[in-house]
């Protein structure tokens, strides 16, 4: 584009622009050489140790947003959300700026995802409550939300152990915590599907992202708990990507 305008292009970033080629050519993800990516309407700081928030996750907020509308008509208050499994933070700061009076909860286990998600509650959405620790163990993180959240949400992991992505930006490059999750890549599905019960409200909601091929046995395992209505919603392309349940 530069030269196309008769600009000069200096050594210093003639070699600058070849190093990230060259970045990008190993297959380094294009979000790790800028440093950021666009989900909905906010910009993203993202890099090592994150997994990069994908376009079809931009479903799973319009539906947790869905929810936590029809919670908060029903209850004539600000809904309470809590999203799981936070990485970027990009479904907690997405809800939070565009529902202002909600009050989100963005909860993550990783250390080095976690320091992505706090930078980014930080910059973008500093209302939002960040808290370190597994989401099996919700209730003993957020013990005073016990039976009050309307809405549960997460993009947990969901990658079967054996199932090794083959896109090298994946499996090189987004977190292993971020991606596998046991035999059958539902693990952390099982675990939010009970810990879920105690947390939300009775009339509240939970949200979760899964594998194309994986919503029957979301669906199952959200029914086993004792969740109700569930339903398997399309993503951006048609696959299915999103499951919803009743408390």
């Amino acid at each position: 584009m530069r030269a196309a305008r008769g600009d000069v292009l200096t050594d210093d970033a003639a070699r600058a622009l070849g190093a990230l080629v060259a970045r990008r050519g190993a297959r380094e993800p294009l979000q790790h050489l800028t440093g950021e990516a666009h989900f909905r309407h906010v910009t993203l700081a993202v890099g090592p140790g994150v997994f990069v928030p994908r376009p079809e996750t931009e479903v799973l907020v319009d539906h947790a947003l869905r929810l936590a509308d029809a919670a908060a008509l029903g209850a004539g208050r600000a809904p309470v959300v809590v999203d799981a499994c936070s990485g970027s933070g990009a479904v907690a700061v997405a809800i939070a700026t565009e529902r202002p009076a909600a009050e989100v909860h963005a909860v993550e286990l990783s250390p080095d995802a976690l320091a992505w998600t706090r930078r980014n509650v930080a910059a973008l959405a500093p209302g939002i409550r960040v808290v370190e620790g597994d989401v099996g163990s919700l209730a003993s993180l957020l013990p005073e939300l016990v039976g009050t959240v309307d809405v549960l949400v997460a993009n947990p992991p969901y990658v079967p152990a054996a199932a090794v992505p083959r896109d090298a930006e994946v499996r090189l490059h987004d977190p292993a915590l971020a991606l596998y999750s046991g035999d059958d890549g539902l693990d952390v599905v099982r675990a939010l599907a009970v810990v879920g019960l105690r947390m939300v409200r009775a009339g509240g909601a939970i949200a979760l992202e899964h594998g194309e091929e994986q919503g029957a046995a979301v669906r199952d395992v959200l029914g086993d708990a004792g969740w109700s209505h569930a339903a398997t919603h399309p993503d951006l392309t048609g696959r299915d990507r999103v499951t919803t349940a009743l408390r």
